[in-house]
């Protein structure tokens, strides 16, 4: 067995997700493990160099997790031939730049999304990605989860019969930022600065839908303001100009009706942060991020509807939990061990660029849906 090393540049990981998805809780993770196995043997070794604008923040990254290498110039990285990856989870608004610098320079490029705030742009960059022979990905996260892939075992072994409709609930409070600390970025909440549920949640259930469910054909949106003004991380009023909730119906290939609601200002009562619940002719499921219920048609109970008496029957007793058969590891870290199997030894991958265009086309119209209050067709993609 030999080793073999990889030399990755990773963007944007001082930021939250970059941090402690990508950077702790994947590449060093890998690293510490001792790296990942590749189909001939050998061992694939990880060597992260990240790299960032602010000196003090990266230099404390390096020495807090023993990372050797560290910078602040982009380019003298992208100008290393001993690195062969790109990575970035930086700004929405940066990120097309940053990726066709990267593959300009001759890097495979792997990234968080959205890819871009607009869809030509989305589009053209898939493209270049396309055209230079490169290897590209962009992270499709959920599909990783437990919770998920026991959804799509189920889908797989016939468990459903024919899907009728999917019910979506994510979200949760996040906090104004005056009394107590809000959870996540104020960029979040500007336009300017790439802000707005309905471009950050729409490509996740672009990929979700058209990965377990079926292809996305035609999208109705709503969206809402509904916290006028949030207090920044500098403890400065700021008023929000975009989205922090969205009402989004889906029709899917094979007559599959979506519905998923997405919000910031939803307190949860429900059995985790994102739930999906599938029904079919021949049974239902319900899956978080780790867990899964199911119900077969020889098990659903049969209520009686009487408003004038409490309800006797305790609807989640009726359930039945798939059990845990396989280990289950971090889906970013899952996702990340698939790609680098990809640009190492041409393993099979699926999520390139073009689903991040895809996600972003959603996401767009999901928006001009709002706006214009209608129902709109989403064509296929050309590359």
């Amino acid at each position: 067995m030999a080793e073999q090393r990889i030399g990755i540049i990773m963007h944007g990981v001082t930021g939250r997700m970059g941090y402690n998805q990508h950077l702790v809780r994947s590449i060093l993770a890998i690293r510490d493990q001792g790296g990942i196995g590749l189909s001939n043997g050998d061992r694939l070794v990880v060597d992260p160099i990240i790299v960032g604008r602010d000196r003090d923040k990266i230099e404390a990254l390096a020495k807090k997790h023993n990372i050797v290498r560290w910078g602040t110039d982009l380019d003298a990285a992208l100008a290393n031939p001993d690195d062969t990856i790109f990575f970035d989870a930086g700004t929405t608004l940066m990120r097309a730049g940053l990726l066709e610098r990267a593959l300009a320079a001759g890097k495979h490029v792997y990234c968080e999304k959205p890819t871009s705030d607009d869809l030509d742009i989305a589009v053209n960059l898939a493209k270049t990605a396309r055209a230079s022979g490169l290897k590209h990905g962009v992270v499709q996260d959920k599909l990783f989860l437990p919770g998920l892939q026991k959804l799509k075992m189920l889908r797989d072994s016939g468990f459903f019969g024919k899907i009728l409709s999917v019910r979506g609930e994510f979200g949760y409070w996040v906090f104004e930022g005056d009394w107590q600390k809000a959870q996540r970025p104020s960029w979040n909440y500007r336009k300017n600065d790439g802000g707005g549920i309905i471009l950050d949640m729409l490509c996740h259930w672009r990929y979700v839908m058209d990965n377990l469910f079926g292809e996305v054909q035609a999208v109705s949106c709503l969206g809402a303001t509904h916290i006028p003004q949030r207090v920044d991380e500098n403890g400065k009023v700021f008023d929000c100009d975009t989205d922090d909730a969205a009402y989004a119906t889906f029709e899917l290939e094979g007559g599959i009706i979506a519905q998923i609601n997405s919000s910031w200002t939803t307190r949860v009562r429900r059995d985790d942060l994102v739930t999906f619940h599938v029904d079919g002719t021949h049974g239902s499921a319900v899956a978080g991020l780790h867990k899964c219920w199911t119900q077969h048609r020889v098990n659903t109970p049969k209520p009686v509807w009487n408003p004038d008496q409490p309800q006797t029957m305790n609807f989640f007793n009726d359930w039945e939990e798939v059990p845990d058969n396989w280990p289950a590891d971090n889906g970013f870290k899952a996702q990340w061990e698939m790609f680098l199997r990809h640009v190492a030894e041409d393993a099979p991958w699926p999520y390139g660029l073009e689903a991040g265009a895809k996600g972003v086309q959603l996401a767009e119209l999901g928006l001009k849906s709002w706006q214009e209050r209608r129902w709109l067709d989403v064509p296929k993609l050309e590359f």
